[in-house]
């Protein structure tokens, strides 16, 4: 059966399987080697090859039947390469690039931020980014087939991200159903949350919204008409109808670009992916015209030398790149294992990472030329009330001036008010916006861009759970748009508990715990698996069969040690900071017209231990189960990898260990090591 799917024209080619007997932790073989090439349908004068030697030509079809053995073997392939490399940009360049990064390089010093982001980009987030795009396009399977290919007792690793896929899927696509419900209310003029609205008395006479009045029209409309919030976690009533149909048409727009995986989802890229840079350059033209947008860019790029002397900056550098691109979620594995094997995948990953990067400085520069205009409105506005203030006092010089306030105006000081998250995005900015000429024009596109962005991020995070789902054939013969179907109807009715007056405490539940400590050791996981498991040397040999060179010492190093400490600094960092300070939520007090932080209840705490242990304890659970015998696997037949066609098209010849290689990674001198 597997020769007829690898049957080549003119020619057969007959393959086998090695593979131990037992698996062992310290070397598992699973390796499709060419054993024997014979012409049996062609004459060897009609083929022009001579008696014992292998003609490259006769191979040049065997990239074809990469692809063609995909189709074969029932898995979809990318339409072109500009999909494949536009799906994991928009996966990649999400919601965080917008409203996460400009926030930390404005708090932790400003241009000296770049330095600690570039470092841990270099030593943390492209050797994980490159490593599991490699892993995916190697053994073409979604996470959990491809850890379990790695070795059977590491498929916990596999399950653990789609769990935490799931998870983050959930409350992800909240942010999705927010960002329409906000597309919707901008066409109108005014902006519904341009001013606060009137009241009218028992007396006939009206006044402003008391909760409006104390806080602002942003922040009300946010508050009160988005998530009609109620004052805590443990108080909540009803369900908030409208949220709940922007949630069940977000979730119904997912299901429809992904309703035939890539095939679907990959001509949506087009727009998705793209569509934010455009919205960005226009905000960006339009920030350069407004009225001190050079205050916002001076207070974003002047470094803070100081700053780098502080660890939690470069704590916070080395988790925002991290969640940045994604990392552990099983996503980049999934979009990877549907690319033929003679691809670069470390060119993909270096582009990809470095699109990353600037686009986050680049959204830096949009946000704070918009804050820039904002802080100088405010502070304008600000002298305004304090001459008012000193006319009056002078005035009327027979009152107490002390029963007048004088407001205290500080341009530094409203710059440094900037927020990230939500609050940026659906406060500080949409207040911006309404001081432009035109607003309704710029709050469609700056939401649409948003939607844009989360979709993206979404199509990535979801297709790790369905690529797995569709492996693992749980339901076989079930056509991938059922069990696409099925995934998004079971997420929609759970993530109903976000519509709600405290679906918004919950929303931050879900993204405290359900991601952050998960990923760390997910990534971490991968990389102790590469680097002592499948091993470091068989892992670069794929790589060079794939690419035509292989990967630099650096690479190894960081797979081997650089990168597993970082994660594991950042993870007890982490750890210590959550016991250290303790947990707790921001919950917004109408009576302030501002947030105030709670204690998280009891409940809340076991619900997040439950987030946190359901998708990391499958990493020990399926280890033990399957070293004691308690849990049976059967490896599936690997994917086809033409290894003797790939050497030959890269003329590559058996490497030869270095002296470094002996040293740094126990590789004795032969080339028998790892195999």
């Amino acid at each position: 059966m597997a020769e007829e799917k690898l049957k080549l024209p003119m020619k057969s080619l007959k393959y086998h399987t090695v593979m131990n007997s037992a698996p062992s932790f310290d070397k598992l073989s699973i390796r499709t080697t060419m054993t024997n090439l014979s012409l049996a349908e062609t004459p060897a004068e009609e083929s022009g090859l001579l008696p014992g030697k292998l003609h490259l030509d006769s191979l040049r079809s065997d990239l074809d039947d990469d692809v063609e053995s995909l189709k074969e073997e029932g898995r979809e392939t990318w339409d072109n390469k500009v999909q494949y490399i536009l799906a994991v940009v928009g996966y990649a360049v999400g919601l965080g690039n917008v409203w996460r990064f400009p926030y930390l390089a404005q708090k932790n010093g400003g241009g000296a931020f770049l330095i600690p982001y570039l470092v841990m980009l270099v030593v943390e987030g492209l050797p994980i980014f490159y490593l599991e795009l490699a892993v995916g396009q190697r053994l073409r399977k979604g996470a959990i087939n491809a850890w379990n290919e790695v070795h059977p007792y590491l498929g916990g690793i596999g399950i653990a991200s789609v769990v935490v896929s799931f998870f983050v899927a959930l409350y992800y696509n909240t942010i999705i159903a927010w960002c329409l419900y906000y597309f919707g209310r901008s066409f109108s003029y005014p902006l519904p949350w341009n001013e606060c609205p009137k009241e009218i008395n028992d007396n006939g006479t009206w006044s402003l919204n008391a909760e409006c009045e104390v806080s602002s029209p942003t922040s009300y409309f946010w508050y009160r008409k988005c998530l009609d919030i109620s004052p805590s976690i443990e108080e909540s009533s009803g369900m908030n109808w409208q949220l709940a149909v922007c949630l069940v048409v977000a979730w119904l727009i997912v299901f429809l670009c992904m309703a035939k995986g890539i095939q679907s989802s990959g001509k949506v890229v087009y727009v998705t992916a793209t569509f934010p840079y455009l919205v960005l350059f226009i905000f960006f033209i339009r920030g350069l015209t407004l009225e001190g947008y050079q205050d916002g860019l001076r207070h974003f790029f002047i470094p803070k030398w100081d700053r780098l002397l502080d660890p939690e900056v470069w704590l916070e550098a080395a988790t925002q790149i991290f969640f940045s691109l994604g990392l552990a979620f099983g996503g980049l594995i999934a979009f990877s294992s549907y690319m033929p094997c003679k691809n670069n995948v470390y060119r993909d990953a270096i582009c990809v990472a470095i699109t990353n990067c600037l686009t986050s400085i680049f959204a830096g520069v949009v946000v704070f030329s918009v804050i820039g205009f904002k802080a100088n409105k405010n502070y304008a506005q600000c002298l305004l009330l304090q001459n008012k203030t000193f006319t009056e006092m002078y005035s009327n010089s027979s009152l107490n001036t002390g029963s007048f306030i004088m407001p205290e105006c500080d341009l530094e000081k409203e710059l440094s008010q900037s927020v990230s998250g939500t609050g940026l995005a659906f406060i500080t900015f949409t207040e911006a916006i309404n001081h432009f000429p035109g607003a309704p024009f710029f709050s469609v596109l700056f939401f649409l861009m948003l939607f844009t962005l989360g979709l993206d991020s979404m199509f990535g995070t979801l297709e790790g759970v369905v690529t797995s789902v569709v492996d693992m054939q749980i339901f076989p013969n079930t056509r991938k748009e059922i069990i696409s179907g099925v995934i998004c109807l079971i997420s929609c009715v759970i993530s109903l508990c976000f519509a709600h007056p405290a679906g918004s405490y919950v929303f931050t539940l879900f993204d405290d715990f359900s991601g952050n400590m998960p990923l760390l050791i997910i990534a971490l996981c991968e990389c102790l698996a590469i680097a002592y498991v499948y091993g470091v040397k068989r892992f670069s040999d794929d790589i060079e069969l794939m690419t035509g060179k292989r990967p630099a010492l650096f690479w190894m190093i960081c797979w081997r040690y650089i990168s597993p400490a970082v994660m594991l600094i950042i993870l007890f960092a982490s750890v210590f900071k959550m016991v250290g300070a303790g947990t707790s939520y921001s919950a917004w007090d109408m009576t302030q017209g501002s947030t105030v932080m709670l204690a998280w209840p009891l409940w809340a705490k076991l619900l997040a231990g439950f987030l946190i242990l359901s998708s990391v304890l499958w990493i020990p659970a399926v280890f033990l189960l399957r070293a004691s015998g308690l849990l049976s696997y059967e490896l599936e037949e690997p994917a086809y990898f033409p290894e003797e066609w790939l050497r030959q098209e890269h003329g590559l010849s058996p490497h030869s260990v270095s002296t470094c290689e002996r040293y740094l990674f126990c590789m004795p001198p032969d080339d028998s090591a790892e195999k």
